[in-house]
C-alpha cells in the first residue's frame, strides 16, 4: 500500500462522516431524539480494531452532522454482550422507571454463549436513563423476552402504537421478523410474524425497522415501510446488504402488498448496512443511518487505530411515480452547514474525445450533475454503449467512475482502480443498479466524497449507492466523461466541505 502525507493513524478515517475515536465500530443502535439532541448509540469494541466483546458506544449532535463522543453507554454483564436495539422516549412513563416524568429506554439484545455446550442465547432487555442520557441504569429483572428455541433472536426496534396504545417490538429471528407488543416495556406477548417466504433470504435477517410514511403526492394515502438486513451468504458476491418492504401493519403484524418474489433494495452499493431510523425526530421527519461497510470483508478493511463509519444519515419520503410507490432517500438538508466553497458550470457540451475537465480539485466533495443525452438512446439490445458520469481521480491515476448506462438502463460505481483492494478479491468491482421509472431521460445524480467513501443518489432520490474506496491521499480530481455518444451538461454544481470529524 502506498504510503501518504496523511498521520498513519488517521489514514482512513472519513472527516465528515461519523467514526469512533478509536477501535472498532458497527451497527447503529439506540438512536433517539430527546430535548433537541440526537443520540446515536452503535456496536462497539473498546479493545480493538477487531469485532470483539460488544459494548454502546455513544455520540450525541444537535444537527446530524457535528457529533460531541460520549463514555460507553452500555457495557457486557453476566447477561452477556451488549448486541444491536433501540431506544425510545416514554412519555408517559408506561415502564414506572421515571416517577410520573419522560425518560429514555434502551431495548438491546444481550448475547451469550453456553461455555459447556456452545449453544448461543440471545435475549431482549433493558435500560433507562434519567440523566438525559448521560448514564444508563440496567433493569434488575433483565432479561425481558426470551425464546429459547431461537437462537438468531436479536435488534429490537420499538415504537409507540397509537391506534392500539400499546408498545410495538419488532424482531429479527433468523429468516424472519417477530412482532410483540407491551404496555410497560416490561412485558411482552407475541403478535405475529412476517417473511418466511418474502423477499431475500440470502443470509440471516437483521437490524429491522418499521414506520409508516406518508405518499407526499398522494393526500391521505401512506404505507408501513419494513426494512431487513440481510448478513449475506459467502457464495454471493454482494455480501450484507439491505432490503425493505411496504404493506401495512394491522392486528400487531405486518402485512406486504407486493408478490412475495419481489425484493426492493435500499441501497445498490456494497456497502450500506444495517441502517435503523430515528426514533422521535422532530417536524415528522424519518431519518435513516447505517454502517457503511460489508461483512464480506469488514475486518479486513485498512486500518491501524480505528475501523469502521457511518453513513450520511438520509431523510426518507415515499412518493408515487412510474406506477408504483418508490421509496427516496436524500442526505439531510443540515449537510449543508459544511459547504466551504462552491463552483458551478452550465450548458457544456461533452463528447467521448472532449471529456470536461474543470480546474478544480478538493478532498472532501458533494456534486450534482445533471444532463442531456445527445441524440437517439440506444435499447438494450444493442451493441453500441451510451454512458455518461463522473470520474473522481487522483494524481497517481487512481479513479472510481460513477455514471449511467443509457443502453442498459443502470446507474453504476465502478471502483476496479480506485486504490487499494488487495485485502478482498471482490473488493474491486463495477455494480449497477436497474433506473427507476422516468430517471434515465435526464439524469440527475448528487454526489458526496469523503476520502474513502462515495454516496451516489439518482434522480429525487429513488436510488442510492453507497461504497467504500481506498484512493492514495490528496484532493479529489473531476471529469465528466461520456462513451459511445454525446452529452449536453445543463447543470455541474461542486461544493468543497470542510472537515469536520475530529
Amino acid at each position: 500500500m502506498k504510503k501518504d502525507a496523511r498521520p498513519a493513524a488517521d489514514q482512513w478515517r472519513p472527516q465528515y462522516h461519523f467514526s469512533a475515536p478509536v477501535n472498532w465500530l458497527n451497527d447503529p443502535n439506540g438512536m433517539v431524539y430527546h430535548n433537541g439532541i440526537y443520540h446515536l448509540m452503535y456496536q462497539y469494541h473498546p479493545g480493538g480494531i477487531e469485532w470483539g466483546p460488544m459494548h454502546w458506544g455513544h455520540a450525541t449532535s444537535r444537527d446530524l452532522v457535528h457529533w460531541e463522543h460520549r463514555p460507553v453507554a452500555l457495557y457486557p454483564d453476566e447477561n452477556g454482550m451488549i448486541f444491536s436495539g433501540c431506544a425510545v422516549v416514554d412519555h408517559k412513563d408506561s415502564s414506572g422507571f421515571f416517577e410520573g416524568k419522560p425518560g429514555l429506554v434502551a431495548v438491546f439484545t444481550h448475547h451469550t454463549v453456553q461455555p459447556d455446550t456452545g449453544t448461543v442465547c440471545q435475549s431482549q432487555s433493558l435500560a433507562y436513563s434519567r440523566d438525559e442520557g448521560q448514564t444508563w441504569i440496567k433493569y434488575a429483572d433483565n432479561p425481558v423476552l426470551k425464546e429459547p428455541s431461537l437462537p438468531d433472536f436479536r435488534d429490537p426496534k420499538v415504537f409507540w402504537h397509537d391506534t392500539e396504545q400499546c408498545w410495538v417490538m419488532v424482531l429479527a429471528a433468523g429468516d424472519h421478523i417477530r412482532f410483540y407488543a407491551s404496555r410497560n416495556l416490561k412485558e411482552w406477548s407475541y403478535t405475529g410474524e412476517f417473511g418466511r417466504q418474502q423477499g431475500s433470504h440470502h443470509g440471516v435477517w437483521e437490524c429491522p425497522d418499521l414506520f409508516e410514511l406518508p405518499v407526499r403526492n398522494r393526500p391521505r394515502q401512506s404505507r408501513w415501510v419494513l426494512v431487513v438486513s440481510i448478513g449475506g451468504l459467502p457464495q454471493d458476491i454482494e455480501g450484507s446488504r439491505t432490503q425493505y418492504f411496504l404493506g401495512r401493519f394491522e392486528g400487531g403484524c405486518f402485512i406486504g402488498e407486493e408478490p412475495v418474489e419481489k425484493v426492493r433494495w435500499m441501497d445498490g452499493g456494497r456497502d450500506n448496512y444495517a441502517g435503523v431510523t430515528w426514533s422521535d425526530a422532530p417536524d415528522g421527519r424519518r431519518i435513516w443511518l447505517g454502517w457503511m461497510s460489508n461483512w464480506k470483508y469488514a475486518a479486513l478493511l485498512p486500518a491501524e487505530r480505528f475501523r469502521g463509519a457511518m453513513t450520511l444519515p438520509r431523510e426518507l419520503e415515499l412518493h408515487h411515480q412510474g406506477g408504483e410507490l418508490q421509496l427516496r432517500q436524500l442526505p439531510v438538508s443540515e449537510l449543508a452547514g459544511l459547504r466551504a466553497g462552491s463552483a458551478l458550470w452550465e450548458e457544456i457540451a461533452v463528447s467521448p474525445q472532449t471529456p470536461f475537465k474543470p480546474d478544480c480539485a478538493a478532498e472532501l466533495l458533494e456534486l450534482l450533475l445533471e444532463w442531456e443525452w445527445s441524440g437517439m438512446v440506444p435499447g438494450p439490445d444493442s451493441e453500441s454503449a451510451y454512458e455518461a458520469g463522473i470520474r473522481l481521480w487522483t494524481q497517481d491515476g487512481q479513479e472510481t467512475r460513477i455514471g449511467i448506462d443509457a443502453r442498459q438502463g443502470e446507474l453504476y460505481i465502478d471502483r476496479t482502480a480506485s486504490g487499494e483492494s488487495s485485502f478482498h478479491p471482490d473488493f474491486a468491482c463495477r455494480h449497477s443498479m436497474k433506473l427507476a421509472p422516468g430517471t434515465g431521460k435526464s439524469p440527475k445524480l448528487r454526489i458526496w466524497a469523503d476520502r474513502i467513501s462515495v454516496e451516489v443518489f439518482a434522480g429525487e432520490g429513488e436510488l442510492a449507492m453507497t461504497d467504500l474506496i481506498y484512493p492514495a491521499a490528496g484532493p479529489f480530481r473531476i471529469e465528466v466523461y461520456t462513451i459511445g455518444g454525446n452529452i449536453r451538461i445543463r447543470t455541474l454544481n461542486m461544493h468543497k466541505l470542510h472537515i469536520n470529524q475530529r
